[in-house]
């Protein structure tokens, strides 16, 4: 493992380097912060041969990017893909024309062709980034990376783990079954068959004993809803999607596509001992990777868990505030065909609309009309038997009440809906663009659940 204060020291490294738990690129150009390539890349996932992937920099896990908050990032990104694509930063709030949206934000990025993106985060903690494009497939194929904003004022954490996780679709041979199936896309979204964390099956991470860890778990699959738990250890939750949380004991966090959580261990005073994460379905915990202690930190004990020092979001008026309605609805079995023959899916729909996708000449109209700097609350009601991750770009919102559970409001960028639930979530409307407004299981997305919203 790299420990907090060597990572600092290898920023202004030019070398390449992975480690378990870690990628890091540190191909960088005076210009730029980081040198970002996207390509096809033969990946070593199952014994059977080797996986005809797509790869950030010829590697996965992919590059972790490391911003400062409130300082400019720069990213000069290469296409070396077959395909157009685009780079969406998830989570962070950034200009519009930074968003990584193909026509809606930017135009596609041609093979052979590069794009520089350079936005300033305002917020601290674990985000990640992928294409908004072609997206069962590049995702699907490895497309994925964490995106680590530090604090303006880092807590005194001993150690940090990056704990990514990505399912495949694979057959024995290394090569990649179909990403998606219908019947599948209309329920819960197409599982993949083999589960990695941080590009390995069941990998155990190490960490120092007697220490402070701050653990971030990142829901980067294309498909899978996840339940984290320590068992019968303790852990403490520090943040959801980024936005610190008042501490508080972990028991069993869902994770849906797209999802971050920060978690605090303080691990045991001796080395050799075994911390799993587990994934909960239902009684059972399955181990989906392990922290193992190594050579313990020489003091009495490990100081109590730092807090996350807050984000700059803005608090929404709820006395002032607009009340706008979503329904995500299941679209029914009616499959439309076009005249040539060519198929397209459409099992979902926001307010009884499918996503009917977008290019230069057809620009669909957005699901609302928001004015900048009003507060909004959304009434949201997930009328499907499955649950879906809604995430809005650009923005925070608050997470105000549930039907379905008893709500501390906090701040998030993502709502895990479930099946039946109604919810409410309210922001300010305080950054000007088209920002996307959708699912983040990915098929579902691609197949009606998706949409847009403008502020001006």
């Amino acid at each position: 493992m790299i420990k907090r204060r060597q990572l600092l020291q290898f920023a202004g490294a030019t070398t390449a380097m992975t480690l378990p738990g870690f990628s890091l690129s540190l191909s960088r150009r005076p210009d730029y912060d980081y040198v970002l390539t996207a390509e096809p890349t033969p990946l070593n996932i199952v014994p059977g041969g080797a996986t005809p992937g797509l790869a950030f920099n010829g590697q996965f896990p992919a590059p972790v990017i490391r911003a400062k908050q409130g300082k400019p990032l720069r990213i000069h990104f290469i296409n070396k893909l077959s395909q157009e694509t685009t780079i969406h930063w998830h989570g962070i709030r950034l200009d519009n024309a930074m968003d990584g949206v193909p026509y809606l934000t930017q135009a596609p990025i041609k093979p052979g062709e590069t794009f520089d993106y350079e936005f300033t985060c305002p917020d601290a903690g674990t985000f990640w980034y992928h294409p908004h494009m072609h997206s069962i497939e590049q995702l699907g194929k490895g497309l994925v990376g964490a995106l680590i904003v530090e604090e303006a004022d880092p807590p005194a954490f001993d150690d940090e783990v990056i704990v990514g996780l990505k399912d495949w679709r694979l057959k024995k041979d290394g090569n990649f079954m179909p990403l998606s199936e219908p019947r599948h896309a209309a329920r819960a979204g197409t599982l993949g068959n083999i589960a990695t964390v941080s590009g390995t099956r069941l990998p155990t991470f190490s960490v120092p004993a007697n220490a402070n860890v701050r653990v971030r778990i990142l829901n980067m699959d294309n498909s899978r809803q996840f339940a984290i738990s320590l068992g019968e250890n303790k852990a403490t939750v520090l943040a959801l999607d980024a936005m610190p949380l008042p501490p508080q004991p972990l028991s069993v966090q869902a994770l849906g596509v797209g999802m971050r959580l920060d978690i605090g261990v303080r691990t045991p005073a001796e080395a050799g001992v075994e911390i799993p994460i587990y994934d909960v379905k239902g009684r059972f915990h399955q181990k989906i990777c392990s922290l193992r202690t190594t050579s313990p930190i020489r003091r009495s004990s490990p100081p109590p868990l730092p807090a996350l020092p807050s984000n700059p979001v803005s608090e929404p008026d709820l006395t002032a505030a607009e009340t706008l309605r979503f329904v995500f609805e299941w679209a029914g079995a009616m499959t439309p065909v076009s005249k040539s023959g060519h198929v397209h899916h459409e099992f979902w729909t926001i307010n009884r609309r499918a996503w009917a996708g977008m290019h230069t000449a057809d620009l669909p109209e957005p699901l609302a009309e928001l004015s900048l700097g009003k507060s909004y609350i959304f009434e949201l009601f997930n009328a499907t038997p499955h649950g879906h991750p809604i995430h809005l770009h650009g923005l925070i919102f608050k997470v105000i009440k549930s039907d379905k559970r008893d709500i501390t409001p906090f701040f998030t960028d993502t709502i895990l809906l479930e099946k039946n639930e109604r919810a409410q979530i309210a922001f300010v409307a305080d950054n000007p663009g088209k920002w996307m407004y959708h699912c983040h299981v990915i098929e579902h997305m691609k197949t009606g659940l998706m949409g847009y919203i403008t502020i001006s």
